[in-house]
């Protein structure tokens, strides 16, 4: 099956001469802390009013801005961009704000609620076809009205998620996030075998992989991929293993599902083949 495009998302982005909704929401609450990064900023508007009332904002934007952060921010704004996004897109950008987030930051997501109906439609002004959707999000929400939603979005590891006394349900705040999406997140491991591995950990408190649903399985190796790209970017790596354990007979200790993302390195193993088939000594 075709996969769906949307490649004329980037003529929602309006000019302006005044500030966004959410941008004055943000601002009149002291919300915008910090190094701010307006993360699919358009053609600016925002970053260009913020700037001339002291805010230090950087933006980025993939058609009009496409220089990506190499920074972390204290503070990321994302105002109407998932609305024009396909799912596997959104979760893509999810990931890359989390990853741009200082631990202890907060991102702020503004989604349309005025939308009548999803789907392509002809661009009144540029007569060509792009996509709106309705957006939830599981994070909190800091404001609601007929026109937009706006909400915050803070580190796995920096809330309390889940009464229980799983240390994957609860990560502590020392633990560094790598990324995070709504249904997954991925972490250093704290006792990592080789520089940069990582674990991709569902966050429904689930031991069994196998009866995690389908659709937060997919989320989950659609982490993996984002989180082999930023491993190679920062530990370049010759190669991985990925693999999960699961029930004790496998070596599951912790009865949350994971998935462990290990970088290998040429000659880290002396002496012996380190393949996924040597998982049994006796076997190898």
């Amino acid at each position: 099956m075709q996969k769906q495009t949307n490649k004329f998302s980037h003529l929602t982005a309006m000019e302006r001469i005044y500030l966004s909704f959410p941008a004055r929401f943000l601002l009149g609450n002291n919300l915008l802390q910090g190094k701010v990064l307006d993360f699919g900023c358009g053609l600016g508007n925002d970053v260009k009013l913020l700037n001339k009332k002291g805010c230090e904002i950087t933006g980025y934007d993939p058609y009009y801005f496409p220089e990506y952060p190499k920074d972390k921010f204290d503070t990321i704004i994302c105002f109407y961009v998932l609305n024009v996004l396909f799912p596997e897109e959104q979760a893509t950008v999810l990931m890359e704000v989390s990853h741009l987030l200082k631990p202890g930051g907060k991102a702020y997501y503004a989604v349309r609620r005025d939308l009548k109906r999803e789907g392509f439609r002809e661009h009144y002004v540029h007569k060509k076809p792009t996509y709106q959707c309705i957006v939830k999000l599981p994070f909190k929400s800091v404001h609601l009205d007929d026109y937009c939603e706006i909400y915050e979005y803070i580190h796995y590891n920096y809330q309390r998620n889940t009464p229980n006394s799983c240390i994957f349900c609860n990560p502590h705040k020392k633990i560094t996030l790598l990324t995070e999406s709504a249904t997954a997140y991925a972490m250093f491991d704290g006792y990592p075998l080789s520089p940069g591995h990582v674990l991709v950990v569902p966050k429904r408190h689930v031991a069994n992989y196998f009866e995690l649903p389908f659709q937060e399985q997919s989320a989950c190796w659609f982490m993996a991929n984002k989180v082999q790209q930023f491993l190679r970017e920062e530990f370049h790596p010759d190669g991985f293993n990925v693999g999960i354990n699961i029930n004790r007979a496998a070596g599951q200790k912790m009865m949350h599902t994971n998935i462990h993302i290990i970088p290998r390195y040429q000659g880290d193993t002396v002496g012996a083949k380190g393949g996924m088939r040597h998982v049994i000594p006796k076997r190898k």
